[in-house]
Protein backbone atom coordinates (compact mmCIF):
# COMPACT_ATOMS: atom_id res chain seq x y z
CA UNK A 1 0.00 0.00 0.00
CA UNK A 2 1.22 3.49 -0.87
CA UNK A 3 0.76 6.22 1.71
CA UNK A 4 0.68 9.95 0.96
CA UNK A 5 1.85 10.93 4.45
CA UNK A 6 4.11 9.64 7.21
CA UNK A 7 3.18 10.07 10.86
CA UNK A 8 6.00 9.66 13.37
CA UNK A 9 4.60 9.16 16.85
CA UNK A 10 5.97 9.40 20.37
CA UNK A 11 9.33 10.83 19.37
CA UNK A 12 11.78 12.61 21.60
CA UNK A 13 12.53 15.51 19.27
CA UNK A 14 15.89 17.25 19.66
CA UNK A 15 15.65 20.67 18.06
CA UNK A 16 16.37 24.34 18.82
CA UNK A 17 18.37 23.44 21.95
CA UNK A 18 15.48 21.56 23.55
CA UNK A 19 14.10 18.03 23.76
CA UNK A 20 10.32 17.57 23.56
CA UNK A 21 7.88 14.65 23.19
CA UNK A 22 6.23 15.31 19.83
CA UNK A 23 4.51 13.74 16.86
CA UNK A 24 5.63 14.74 13.35
CA UNK A 25 3.52 14.62 10.19
CA UNK A 26 5.34 14.40 6.88
CA UNK A 27 3.52 15.25 3.63
CA UNK A 28 5.44 14.96 0.39
CA UNK A 29 8.98 16.15 1.01
CA UNK A 30 8.12 18.58 3.81
CA UNK A 31 7.23 18.57 7.48
CA UNK A 32 3.54 19.48 7.58
CA UNK A 33 2.90 19.50 11.33
CA UNK A 34 4.67 19.11 14.66
CA UNK A 35 2.45 18.73 17.70
CA UNK A 36 2.11 16.89 20.99
CA UNK A 37 -0.56 14.64 19.49
CA UNK A 38 -1.51 14.13 15.83
CA UNK A 39 -4.47 11.90 14.93
CA UNK A 40 -3.72 9.21 12.37
CA UNK A 41 -5.75 8.41 9.26
CA UNK A 42 -5.78 5.75 6.54
CA UNK A 43 -3.61 7.88 4.25
CA UNK A 44 -0.74 7.83 6.72
CA UNK A 45 2.12 5.41 7.26
CA UNK A 46 2.49 5.37 11.05
CA UNK A 47 5.91 4.87 12.63
CA UNK A 48 5.99 4.53 16.41
CA UNK A 49 9.24 6.08 17.65
CA UNK A 50 8.64 5.22 21.30
CA UNK A 51 11.95 5.37 23.15
CA UNK A 52 13.79 6.81 20.14
CA UNK A 53 15.22 10.28 19.55
CA UNK A 54 14.57 12.25 16.37
CA UNK A 55 17.09 14.82 15.17
CA UNK A 56 17.40 16.83 11.95
CA UNK A 57 19.53 15.23 9.28
CA UNK A 58 23.16 16.21 9.72
CA UNK A 59 24.72 18.65 7.25
CA UNK A 60 28.38 17.82 6.69
CA UNK A 61 30.11 20.96 5.47
CA UNK A 62 33.34 19.22 4.42
CA UNK A 63 33.61 15.96 2.48
CA UNK A 64 35.85 14.64 -0.29
CA UNK A 65 33.89 12.12 -2.36
CA UNK A 66 36.71 11.81 -4.96
CA UNK A 67 34.61 12.18 -8.11
CA UNK A 68 35.72 12.87 -10.79
CA UNK A 69 39.19 11.53 -11.39
CA UNK A 70 39.84 9.62 -8.16
CA UNK A 71 36.98 7.13 -8.23
CA UNK A 72 39.25 4.18 -7.47
CA UNK A 73 39.15 5.56 -3.89
CA UNK A 74 35.47 6.54 -3.66
CA UNK A 75 32.63 8.11 -5.61
CA UNK A 76 29.54 10.19 -4.94
CA UNK A 77 27.25 7.14 -4.98
CA UNK A 78 29.14 4.98 -2.47
CA UNK A 79 30.04 7.74 -0.05
CA UNK A 80 26.58 9.32 -0.04
CA UNK A 81 25.15 5.90 0.86
CA UNK A 82 27.58 5.69 3.77
CA UNK A 83 26.56 9.22 4.78
CA UNK A 84 22.88 8.25 5.01
CA UNK A 85 23.78 5.28 7.21
CA UNK A 86 25.59 7.78 9.43
CA UNK A 87 22.64 10.18 9.66
CA UNK A 88 24.15 12.74 7.25
CA UNK A 89 21.43 13.82 4.83
CA UNK A 90 23.26 16.72 3.16
CA UNK A 91 26.88 17.27 2.22
CA UNK A 92 29.08 20.04 0.86
CA UNK A 93 31.84 18.52 -1.27
CA UNK A 94 35.34 19.87 -1.80
CA UNK A 95 36.98 20.96 -5.09
CA UNK A 96 40.30 19.07 -5.03
CA UNK A 97 39.28 16.37 -7.49
CA UNK A 98 40.76 15.64 -10.94
CA UNK A 99 40.14 17.94 -12.66
CA UNK A 100 39.81 20.46 -9.86
CA UNK A 101 36.51 22.25 -9.46
CA UNK A 102 37.89 25.68 -10.31
CA UNK A 103 35.85 26.47 -13.44
CA UNK A 104 32.10 26.73 -13.93
CA UNK A 105 32.25 23.90 -16.47
CA UNK A 106 33.82 21.50 -13.96
CA UNK A 107 31.46 22.66 -11.21
CA UNK A 108 28.41 22.01 -13.39
CA UNK A 109 29.78 18.60 -14.33
CA UNK A 110 29.93 17.62 -10.65
CA UNK A 111 26.32 18.67 -10.17
CA UNK A 112 25.28 16.53 -13.14
CA UNK A 113 27.10 13.53 -11.67
CA UNK A 114 25.43 14.06 -8.29
CA UNK A 115 21.97 14.49 -9.83
CA UNK A 116 22.40 11.07 -11.42
CA UNK A 117 24.06 9.16 -8.58
CA UNK A 118 23.88 10.85 -5.17
CA UNK A 119 21.82 9.23 -2.43
CA UNK A 120 21.99 12.35 -0.20
CA UNK A 121 21.38 16.06 -0.74
CA UNK A 122 24.39 17.73 -2.28
CA UNK A 123 26.22 20.94 -3.10
CA UNK A 124 29.74 21.62 -4.30
CA UNK A 125 32.19 24.24 -3.14
CA UNK A 126 34.10 26.14 -5.79
CA UNK A 127 37.88 26.12 -5.60
CA UNK A 128 39.81 29.36 -5.56
CA UNK A 129 43.18 29.62 -7.31
CA UNK A 130 45.74 32.31 -7.98
CA UNK A 131 44.04 33.21 -11.27
CA UNK A 132 40.31 32.40 -11.32
CA UNK A 133 38.75 35.47 -9.68
CA UNK A 134 36.56 36.17 -12.73
CA UNK A 135 35.08 32.66 -12.45
CA UNK A 136 34.40 33.21 -8.75
CA UNK A 137 32.61 36.52 -9.33
CA UNK A 138 30.36 34.96 -11.99
CA UNK A 139 29.04 32.15 -9.73
CA UNK A 140 25.34 31.68 -8.92
CA UNK A 141 25.35 32.38 -5.17
CA UNK A 142 22.05 30.52 -4.71
CA UNK A 143 23.69 27.28 -5.83
CA UNK A 144 27.29 27.57 -4.58
CA UNK A 145 27.74 27.19 -0.81
CA UNK A 146 31.22 28.71 -0.51
CA UNK A 147 34.67 29.28 -1.99
CA UNK A 148 37.28 26.79 -0.78
CA UNK A 149 40.90 27.92 -0.46
CA UNK A 150 43.93 25.85 0.47
CA UNK A 151 46.36 28.13 2.30
CA UNK A 152 48.80 25.24 2.72
CA UNK A 153 49.27 22.36 0.31
CA UNK A 154 47.18 19.29 0.96
CA UNK A 155 45.81 16.39 -1.04
CA UNK A 156 45.14 17.79 -4.51
CA UNK A 157 47.82 20.52 -4.29
CA UNK A 158 45.47 23.51 -4.67
CA UNK A 159 47.71 26.05 -2.96
CA UNK A 160 46.76 29.74 -3.16
CA UNK A 161 50.07 31.46 -2.46
CA UNK A 162 49.85 34.76 -4.33
CA UNK A 163 49.14 37.49 -1.73
CA UNK A 164 47.51 39.81 -4.26
CA UNK A 165 45.24 37.07 -5.61
CA UNK A 166 44.29 36.05 -2.09
CA UNK A 167 43.43 39.62 -1.08
CA UNK A 168 41.37 40.09 -4.24
CA UNK A 169 39.28 37.01 -3.47
CA UNK A 170 38.77 38.10 0.14
CA UNK A 171 37.85 41.63 -0.93
CA UNK A 172 35.47 40.90 -3.78
CA UNK A 173 33.43 37.74 -3.18
CA UNK A 174 30.31 37.85 -1.03
CA UNK A 175 30.36 34.09 -0.55
CA UNK A 176 31.71 32.38 2.54
CA UNK A 177 35.44 31.69 2.12
CA UNK A 178 36.25 28.30 3.65
CA UNK A 179 39.94 27.77 4.27
CA UNK A 180 42.39 24.97 5.00
CA UNK A 181 45.05 26.72 7.09
CA UNK A 182 48.57 25.33 7.37
CA UNK A 183 51.70 27.36 6.62
CA UNK A 184 53.55 25.69 3.76
CA UNK A 185 56.99 27.13 4.53
CA UNK A 186 56.83 25.85 8.11
CA UNK A 187 55.70 22.40 6.98
CA UNK A 188 58.52 22.09 4.46
CA UNK A 189 61.10 23.27 7.03
CA UNK A 190 59.87 20.65 9.53
CA UNK A 191 59.73 17.93 6.89
CA UNK A 192 63.30 18.61 5.83
CA UNK A 193 64.45 18.35 9.45
CA UNK A 194 62.63 15.02 9.86
CA UNK A 195 64.15 13.66 6.65
CA UNK A 196 67.63 14.64 7.81
CA UNK A 197 67.02 12.76 11.06
CA UNK A 198 65.17 9.67 9.80
CA UNK A 199 65.76 9.50 6.05
CA UNK A 200 62.82 7.76 4.37
CA UNK A 201 61.83 6.01 7.62
CA UNK A 202 60.04 8.96 9.24
CA UNK A 203 57.75 7.59 11.98
CA UNK A 204 54.09 8.57 11.88
CA UNK A 205 54.52 10.12 15.33
CA UNK A 206 56.39 12.95 13.59
CA UNK A 207 53.26 14.00 11.70
CA UNK A 208 52.02 16.53 14.32
CA UNK A 209 55.58 17.85 14.60
CA UNK A 210 55.91 18.32 10.84
CA UNK A 211 52.40 19.74 10.47
CA UNK A 212 52.79 21.57 13.73
CA UNK A 213 50.80 23.88 15.94
CA UNK A 214 52.95 26.70 14.58
CA UNK A 215 52.09 25.82 10.98
CA UNK A 216 48.38 25.89 11.80
CA UNK A 217 48.47 29.10 13.81
CA UNK A 218 50.62 31.07 11.37
CA UNK A 219 48.22 30.33 8.53
CA UNK A 220 44.91 30.67 10.38
CA UNK A 221 45.97 33.90 12.09
CA UNK A 222 46.90 35.42 8.72
CA UNK A 223 43.55 34.36 7.26
CA UNK A 224 41.67 35.88 10.18
CA UNK A 225 43.68 39.11 9.91
CA UNK A 226 42.94 39.34 6.19
CA UNK A 227 39.24 38.70 6.80
CA UNK A 228 39.15 41.51 9.35
CA UNK A 229 40.98 43.84 6.96
CA UNK A 230 38.72 43.12 3.98
CA UNK A 231 35.41 42.37 5.71
CA UNK A 232 35.29 38.91 4.14
CA UNK A 233 33.07 36.15 5.50
CA UNK A 234 35.64 33.56 6.66
CA UNK A 235 35.12 29.97 7.82
CA UNK A 236 38.21 28.13 9.12
CA UNK A 237 38.02 24.40 8.51
CA UNK A 238 39.19 21.63 10.87
CA UNK A 239 40.76 23.60 13.72
CA UNK A 240 43.15 21.24 15.50
CA UNK A 241 45.08 23.25 18.13
CA UNK A 242 44.36 25.01 21.39
CA UNK A 243 46.40 28.01 20.29
CA UNK A 244 44.13 28.77 17.32
CA UNK A 245 41.04 29.04 19.53
CA UNK A 246 42.06 32.54 20.63
CA UNK A 247 41.35 33.73 17.07
CA UNK A 248 37.61 33.19 17.45
CA UNK A 249 34.85 34.66 19.58
CA UNK A 250 31.75 33.42 21.39
CA UNK A 251 30.27 36.66 22.68
CA UNK A 252 27.91 37.18 19.73
CA UNK A 253 25.35 34.92 17.99
CA UNK A 254 26.43 32.87 15.00
CA UNK A 255 24.26 34.99 12.72
CA UNK A 256 26.40 38.03 13.57
CA UNK A 257 29.79 36.36 13.19
CA UNK A 258 31.92 37.20 10.19
CA UNK A 259 34.62 34.71 11.21
CA UNK A 260 33.64 31.16 12.16
CA UNK A 261 35.38 27.85 12.78
CA UNK A 262 34.82 24.13 12.40
CA UNK A 263 36.09 21.10 14.29
CA UNK A 264 36.12 17.54 12.96
CA UNK A 265 35.23 14.31 14.68
CA UNK A 266 38.71 12.80 14.41
CA UNK A 267 40.34 15.73 16.19
CA UNK A 268 37.86 15.24 19.04
CA UNK A 269 38.27 11.46 19.23
CA UNK A 270 41.96 10.73 18.62
CA UNK A 271 45.15 12.25 20.02
CA UNK A 272 48.85 11.96 19.23
CA UNK A 273 48.99 9.03 21.67
CA UNK A 274 47.00 6.98 19.14
CA UNK A 275 49.62 7.08 16.34
CA UNK A 276 51.43 4.09 17.85
CA UNK A 277 48.37 1.85 17.46
CA UNK A 278 46.62 3.40 14.45
CA UNK A 279 49.62 4.46 12.35
CA UNK A 280 48.89 6.18 9.05
CA UNK A 281 45.19 5.32 9.38
CA UNK A 282 44.90 8.49 11.46
CA UNK A 283 47.17 10.57 9.26
CA UNK A 284 45.13 13.69 8.50
CA UNK A 285 45.91 17.25 7.49
CA UNK A 286 45.88 19.08 9.84
CA UNK A 287 47.40 16.41 12.07
CA UNK A 288 45.76 14.93 15.14
CA UNK A 289 47.58 16.63 17.98
CA UNK A 290 47.96 16.35 21.77
CA UNK A 291 45.49 15.33 24.45
CA UNK A 292 45.62 18.92 25.71
CA UNK A 293 44.62 20.17 22.27
CA UNK A 294 41.78 17.64 22.15
CA UNK A 295 40.47 18.74 25.55
CA UNK A 296 40.63 22.38 24.48
CA UNK A 297 38.68 21.59 21.30
CA UNK A 298 35.90 19.92 23.30
CA UNK A 299 35.73 22.93 25.59
CA UNK A 300 35.63 25.34 22.64
CA UNK A 301 32.90 23.34 20.95
CA UNK A 302 30.76 23.49 24.05
CA UNK A 303 31.41 27.17 24.76
CA UNK A 304 30.75 28.20 21.13
CA UNK A 305 34.22 29.31 20.07
CA UNK A 306 33.87 26.49 17.52
CA UNK A 307 30.69 26.71 15.47
CA UNK A 308 30.39 23.60 13.31
CA UNK A 309 30.97 19.84 13.62
CA UNK A 310 32.05 18.08 10.42
CA UNK A 311 33.96 15.02 9.18
CA UNK A 312 36.46 16.02 6.48
CA UNK A 313 35.65 12.58 5.07
CA UNK A 314 38.56 11.87 2.70
CA UNK A 315 39.02 8.21 1.77
CA UNK A 316 42.09 6.55 0.29
CA UNK A 317 42.67 2.88 -0.44
CA UNK A 318 44.18 0.64 2.22
CA UNK A 319 47.15 0.04 -0.09
CA UNK A 320 47.82 3.78 -0.20
CA UNK A 321 47.43 4.24 3.55
CA UNK A 322 49.70 1.29 4.35
CA UNK A 323 52.72 2.94 2.72
CA UNK A 324 55.59 4.56 4.59
CA UNK A 325 54.77 7.89 6.23
CA UNK A 326 56.32 9.98 3.49
CA UNK A 327 54.13 8.35 0.81
CA UNK A 328 50.91 7.60 2.70
CA UNK A 329 48.26 10.21 1.82
CA UNK A 330 46.37 12.11 4.51
CA UNK A 331 42.67 11.56 5.08
CA UNK A 332 40.26 8.82 5.99
CA UNK A 333 36.60 7.72 5.74
CA UNK A 334 34.30 9.06 8.47
CA UNK A 335 30.73 9.84 7.35
CA UNK A 336 29.25 6.50 8.44
CA UNK A 337 30.63 6.71 11.99
CA UNK A 338 30.99 10.36 12.99
CA UNK A 339 27.53 10.53 14.57
CA UNK A 340 27.91 7.27 16.56
CA UNK A 341 31.25 8.62 17.81
CA UNK A 342 29.53 11.81 18.95
CA UNK A 343 26.72 9.84 20.61
CA UNK A 344 29.35 7.80 22.44
CA UNK A 345 30.92 11.07 23.57
CA UNK A 346 27.48 12.14 24.79
CA UNK A 347 27.29 9.04 27.00
CA UNK A 348 30.72 9.96 28.37
CA UNK A 349 29.47 13.41 29.36
CA UNK A 350 31.54 15.31 26.81
CA UNK A 351 28.62 16.92 24.96
CA UNK A 352 24.82 17.08 25.06
CA UNK A 353 22.46 15.87 22.36
CA UNK A 354 21.24 19.44 21.96
CA UNK A 355 24.78 20.67 21.33
CA UNK A 356 25.45 17.92 18.75
CA UNK A 357 22.33 18.99 16.87
CA UNK A 358 23.24 22.66 17.12
CA UNK A 359 26.74 22.14 15.73
CA UNK A 360 26.08 19.44 13.12
CA UNK A 361 22.59 20.39 11.92
CA UNK A 362 21.48 23.93 12.80
CA UNK A 363 24.73 25.84 12.48
CA UNK A 364 25.81 24.59 9.03
CA UNK A 365 22.38 25.60 7.74
CA UNK A 366 22.69 29.06 9.30
CA UNK A 367 26.30 29.61 8.31
CA UNK A 368 25.85 28.71 4.63
CA UNK A 369 22.25 30.05 4.31
CA UNK A 370 20.95 26.60 3.34
CA UNK A 371 17.29 26.93 2.44
CA UNK A 372 14.72 25.10 4.61
CA UNK A 373 17.05 22.51 6.13
CA UNK A 374 18.94 21.84 9.33
CA UNK A 375 15.94 22.16 11.67
CA UNK A 376 12.76 20.22 12.43
CA UNK A 377 10.22 22.92 11.61
CA UNK A 378 6.86 22.99 9.89
CA UNK A 379 7.37 23.79 6.22
CA UNK A 380 11.01 22.63 6.19
CA UNK A 381 12.23 19.70 4.13
CA UNK A 382 11.69 16.40 5.93
CA UNK A 383 15.29 15.37 6.54
CA UNK A 384 15.55 13.58 9.88
CA UNK A 385 17.29 10.77 11.71
CA UNK A 386 15.87 8.23 14.15
CA UNK A 387 18.40 7.40 16.86
CA UNK A 388 18.67 4.48 19.25
CA UNK A 389 21.01 6.23 21.64
CA UNK A 390 21.47 3.17 23.88
CA UNK A 391 22.34 0.63 21.19
CA UNK A 392 25.91 -0.62 21.38
CA UNK A 393 27.80 -2.01 18.39
CA UNK A 394 31.31 -2.68 17.20
CA UNK A 395 32.63 -1.27 13.94
CA UNK A 396 33.54 -4.25 11.75
CA UNK A 397 34.81 -4.34 8.18
CA UNK A 398 31.84 -6.30 6.83
CA UNK A 399 29.45 -3.48 7.76
CA UNK A 400 31.40 -0.67 6.11
CA UNK A 401 29.74 1.11 3.19
CA UNK A 402 32.83 3.09 2.20
CA UNK A 403 34.21 2.08 -1.18
CA UNK A 404 37.73 2.01 0.30
CA UNK A 405 36.62 -0.78 2.67
CA UNK A 406 38.35 0.34 5.87
CA UNK A 407 37.78 2.66 8.82
CA UNK A 408 40.00 4.18 11.52
CA UNK A 409 37.24 3.09 13.92
CA UNK A 410 37.44 -0.64 13.15
CA UNK A 411 37.24 -2.56 16.43
CA UNK A 412 35.75 0.44 18.28
CA UNK A 413 32.68 -0.07 20.47
CA UNK A 414 30.13 2.71 20.05
CA UNK A 415 27.05 3.45 22.14
CA UNK A 416 24.39 5.17 20.05
CA UNK A 417 23.28 4.24 16.55
CA UNK A 418 21.32 5.48 13.55
CA UNK A 419 18.17 3.36 13.23
CA UNK A 420 16.52 5.15 10.30
CA UNK A 421 17.12 8.10 8.02
CA UNK A 422 14.37 10.08 6.27
CA UNK A 423 15.40 12.20 3.28
CA UNK A 424 12.95 14.66 1.71
CA UNK A 425 10.05 12.66 3.12
CA UNK A 426 11.27 9.19 2.10
CA UNK A 427 12.81 6.47 4.25
CA UNK A 428 16.20 6.00 2.64
CA UNK A 429 17.94 3.99 5.36
CA UNK A 430 16.38 1.49 7.75
CA UNK A 431 17.21 -1.91 9.16
CA UNK A 432 20.75 -1.55 7.84
CA UNK A 433 19.60 -1.20 4.23
CA UNK A 434 20.00 1.78 1.89
CA UNK A 435 16.93 2.41 -0.28
CA UNK A 436 16.77 4.01 -3.75
CA UNK A 437 18.27 7.44 -4.36
CA UNK A 438 15.27 9.16 -5.94
CA UNK A 439 14.82 11.38 -2.88
CA UNK A 440 18.12 13.27 -3.12
CA UNK A 441 18.04 16.97 -4.05
CA UNK A 442 20.51 19.71 -4.86
CA UNK A 443 20.82 22.12 -1.95
CA UNK A 444 19.91 25.74 -2.52
CA UNK A 445 21.01 28.82 -0.60
CA UNK A 446 18.68 31.57 0.57
CA UNK A 447 20.63 34.68 -0.44
CA UNK A 448 19.41 37.97 -1.83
Amino acid sequence: MTFSKILIRNAKVVNDNQIFDFDLLIHGNRIEKIATKITSSSEMEVFDAEGKYIIPGLIDDQVHFREPGLTYKACIETESKAALAGGITSFLEMPNTKPQTTTKIEWEEKNKRAAATSYANYAFMFGGTNDNLDEILALDTKRVPAIKLFLGSSTGNMLVDNPEALKSIFSRTKLVIAVHCEDEWTIQKNLKAAQQKYGNEIPISEHPIIRSEEACYLSSSKAVALAKETGARLHVFHVSTERELGLFRNDIPLEEKKITAEVCTHHLWFSSDDYLEKGTRIKWNPAVKTKADRTALWDALNNDLLDVLATDHAPHTELEKNQLYIKAPSGGPLVQHALPALLTAFHKGKITLEKIVQKACHNPAILFDIKDRGFLREGYFADLVVLDIDKTFEVVKDDLLYQCGWSPFEGTQFKGAVERTLLNGQWVYKDGIIHPNSAAMELTFDRT
